[in-house]
C-alpha cells in the first residue's frame, strides 16, 4: 500500500535504544492507520492491566496516510496508550504541525516504551532520531520548553509536558505548538511517568503516493470546496466558540456542573464577544485554509494572557466558563493559557473545579469556593497543577476523590470527565458517552442535532430527520455514525473538514484522495467496516481489561430533567437508555466483555479471536 513507509520508529526509554519496527502489510490494509494501527500495536505488546505509569506501559503518535500531504484537516495525529483514568488503552487527537511533519519524518509512527533514567527528550530530525537529556527542561512550562527546543533544533515541532504532566496529574495532557492538546485520558502523566519532557520532529521527505498528480489536483479542490461552505467560513470567523450562545438557547449549554442547560451570560463568553474584545489574530493547522484556532491578548488580575498560547475554544469556554457560572471571558482566557502551560487538558479541569464548587456548596469540603468566581477558577487550575492542598487529591482523580468525600455528582464516565455535550439534549450522544471504552467522548458518537434536516446522509441509508430527544432506535444511528467517525480518525483527519451530513458530505472525495494516497479504493460499506474494524480493537482491550456492559451507564444527574431552556423537563428513562445500550451490543456483535471471535472474524481479524475468549476466562478465573 502507498501513502505509507511501512515501519515505526521504536524507541526503548529504560535502555536507550532507538530502532525500527516494520508494519505487516495486511495491517495497512486492514487499518490504514493512526488509530487502528496504534490500536493494534499495543494490544501486540502491552499486557492487559499494565500499570499505567509503569515502564511496561507503550505511548504510541501515529499517523495516517494523509499525514505529510499538506491535505486540508490532515494536521492531525494521534497519540494513545494505557490510560490512568480509563486504565486502557485510550487515545487523543491533537491538530497544529506535529502531525504534518511526522508525516514527512519517514516513521508512520513512534512506538515509546520503557522508563528513562533521567529526564530527556526525543528529537527525530531529518531522518535521524535521538535522545537527548532533559534534566534543564524539567519544571518548565510547555512554552519555554518549545522556545528552547527550537533554537536547538530548527524547524522543529514540538510536543511536550508541563509540570502537571510530571506530577502525573490525571489531568494532564501533551500540549502541541503551544497550544493544541491531546487531552481527556491523561497522557501527558503517562509522558511524565517516563521521564520524557518533550518529542521534537523535523521530516525531510514526501509521502510515496499511488498517484501523485491526481491527488495534488483533488487536495486543491477539496480545499476550495472547504472555503466555498458558509458553516466553514464562520468557523473560521469565530472559531468552535460561534455554538456556545447557540447552544444555551437550545438549552444544552453545560451549566453550573451540568445543573442546567441555560447559561444567562452565554452572550458574554460566546465567539461573537470574544471576536470583539480580546481577539487578535487567527491560526490554523498544516495545509489548512480554514484558519478557526483563536489567538487572544488580554489581562486578568493584573496578568497577562500572551498569543502565543492561543485562545480558549468552544469546549474550554464552557468547562472553564458556563460549567463554572464564570462569565468573565478575561478569566477564561487566563486560566486557557495557564492550563496550556501547565499541561492540562481545559474540559477535564473545568469539570473538576465545578464539582469543587459545587461541593463546597454543599459543605462536602471545608474550602470556600464560589460559583461564578474568575479568581478562584485561576487559582484551583494552579492548585491542581502543582498538586498543592485539595488539588493534590483532585489530581489523583475527580472520580477516585468523589467516592471518598461522597460526592454523587462528579461527571465521569468510566473514570474521564464528560465534554461540553448536554446528552439530555443530544439523548444519542449519551448512549456514545455510556458505551464508548475511551470514556465520555464527544468527537467520535452521534450529535442528535446533526439528523435534524431533510435526509441527513442518504449515501448510508439515512434519509429521514429524527428527534434529538428520542431515545428509540438510536442505538443503529449510534453505531453508524461512531464507524464513519472511527474511519476519519484512522485517516487522522480534522472532522471540522469531514461533513457528516447535509449537501456538504464529502466522503466519496475523501475516499478518492485515500485512493490517490494509497492505491486502496473502497465504497461506502468498506469504509464503514473499516471504523467498525479500528473501534472494535479498543473494546477488545478494555474488555480484556475486566469492563462488561454494566460498566456502561451514565453519571445519575442525567436521567433527571433539566429545570428549564428548550430541552427543559426531559429526562434520559433509564430503562429505554438501557434497552437502547443492549441494542447496540447486539447491532455492533459484542457480548458483555465486547466483540465476539464471530464478530472479528467478520471484521477480518480472526486472528485476535483468542483475546476475546480470554477476557472471558479471566472474569470467570477472578
Amino acid at each position: 500500500m502507498k501513502g505509507v513507509y511501512g515501519r515505526y520508529l521504536w524507541v526503548d526509554l529504560s535502555s536507550g535504544k532507538i530502532g525500527e519496527k516494520g508494519i505487516p502489510q495486511r495491517w495497512y490494509e486492514l487499518h490504514l492507520g493512526g488509530r487502528g494501527l496504534a490500536a493494534r500495536l499495543l494490544l501486540e505488546h502491552v499486557r492487559p492491566g499494565t500499570d499505567p505509569f509503569s515502564p511496561e506501559n507503550a505511548l504510541v503518535f501515529a499517523a495516517g496516510p494523509f499525514q505529510g500531504t499538506g491535505l486540508a484537516g490532515a494536521g492531525r495525529h494521534v497519540v494513545m496508550a494505557i490510560s490512568p483514568k480509563t486504565r486502557s488503552i485510550a487515545d487523543s487527537y491533537a491538530g497544529g504541525f506535529v502531525g504534518h511533519e511526522l508525516g514527512r519524518s519517514g516513521y508512520d509512527g513512534i512506538f515509546i516504551t520503557g522508563k528513562a533514567p533521567e529526564p530527556v527528550y526525543l528529537v527525530v530530525y531529518e531522518g535521524k532520531a535521538e535522545l537527548r537529556p532533559a534534566r534543564d527542561l524539567w519544571g518548565r512550562c510547555t512554552g519555554e520548553v518549545e522556545g528552547e527546543l527550537k533554537a536547538r533544533h530548527p524547524g522543529v515541532r514540538v510536543a511536550a509536558i508541563g509540570p502537571a504532566g510530571e506530577k502525573l496529574v490525571s489531568q494532564a495532557c501533551i500540549i502541541h505548538d503551544r497550544n493544541r492538546a491531546a487531552g481527556r485520558p491523561g497522557l501527558g502523566a503517562v509522558m511524565g511517568a517516563k521521564l520524557l519532557k518533550a518529542v521534537a520532529i523535523k521530516g525531510h521527505t514526501d509521502k510515496p503516493l499511488a498517484d501523485p498528480a491526481k491527488f495534488a489536483k483533488a487536495r486543491a479542490e477539496f480545499a476550495q470546496e472547504l472555503l466555498a461552505d458558509e458553516g466553514t467560513l464562520r468557523l473560521g470567523e469565530y472559531g468552535t466558540a460561534r455554538g456556545l450562545t447557540w447552544l444555551s438557547e437550545m438549552g444544552i449549554l453545560p451549566t453550573k456542573n451540568f445543573q442546567e442547560g441555560v447559561f444567562d451570560f452565554a452572550v458574554e463568553i460566546g465567539g461573537e464577544k470574544l471576536k470583539e474584545t480580546i481577539l487578535v489574530d487567527r491560526d490554523t493547522c498544516a495545509g489548512c485554509p480554514i484558519r478557526c484556532k483563536r489567538v487572544v491578548r488580554t489581562e486578568f488580575l493584573g496578568r497577562e494572557v500572551l498569543p502565543e498560547y492561543g485562545g480558549p475554544e468552544y469546549e474550554t469556554l464552557a468547562a472553564l466558563g458556563s460549567l463554572c457560572l464564570v462569565s468573565d471571558l478575561r478569566a477564561v482566557a487566563l486560566a486557557n493559557q495557564l492550563c496550556n502551560a501547565y499541561g492540562l487538558d481545559t474540559i477535564s479541569v473545568g469539570v473538576a473545579i465545578a464539582a469543587l464548587m459545587e461541593a463546597s456548596e454543599k459543605g462536602l469540603i471545608s474550602e470556600r469556593i464560589p460559583w461564578g468566581d474568575g479568581k478562584a477558577l485561576v487559582e484551583w487550575v494552579e492548585k491542581i497543577a502543582r498538586r498543592e492542598g485539595l488539588g493534590d487529591a483532585i489530581a489523583s482523580g475527580l472520580e477516585k476523590w468523589a467516592k471518598e468525600v461522597g460526592a454523587d455528582f462528579a461527571m465521569t464516565v468510566k473514570g474521564v470527565e464528560v465534554p461540553m455535550h448536554e446528552p439530555r439534549g443530544k439523548v444519542g450522544l449519551g448512549l456514545s458517552y455510556a458505551i464508548t471504552p475511551r470514556g465520555a467522548n464527544h468527537m467520535e458518537g452521534l450529535h442528535d442535532t446533526m439528523l435534524e434536516q431533510d435526509s441527513p446522509t442518504p449515501e448510508l441509508g439515512v434519509t429521514s430527520r429524527y428527534d434529538r430527544f428520542s431515545l428509540e432506535g438510536k442505538a443503529k444511528l449510534v453505531v453508524l455514525y461512531e464507524n464513519l467517525r472511527s474511519f476519519v480518525n484512522s485517516l487522522v483527519m480534522c472532522a471540522f473538514t469531514t461533513k457528516e451530513t447535509g449537501p456538504r458530505y464529502n466522503f466519496p472525495k475523501i475516499r478518492a484522495l485515500l485512493g490517490y494516497a494509497t492505491g486502496v479504493e473502497i465504497g461506502p460499506e468498506e469504509m464503514l467496516r473499516v471504523g467498525a474494524r479500528n473501534f472494535s480493537l479498543l473494546r477488545l482491550y478494555s474488555g480484556l481489561c475486566g469492563y462488561t456492559q454494566n460498566e456502561d451507564r451514565l453519571p445519575p444527574r442525567f436521567h433527571e430533567p433539566l429545570p428549564r431552556g428548550a430541552s427543559g423537563g426531559r429526562p434520559m428513562d433509564p430503562r429505554l437508555f438501557r434497552k437502547e445500550i443492549e441494542a447496540y451490543y447486539q447491532l455492533r456483535g459484542w457480548d458483555e466483555y465486547g466483540p465476539s471471535p464471530k464478530t472479528l472474524r467478520d471484521l477480518g481479524l480472526e486472528e485476535l479471536g483468542k483475546l476475546s475468549e480470554a477476557a472471558k476466562l479471566s472474569e470467570k478465573g477472578s
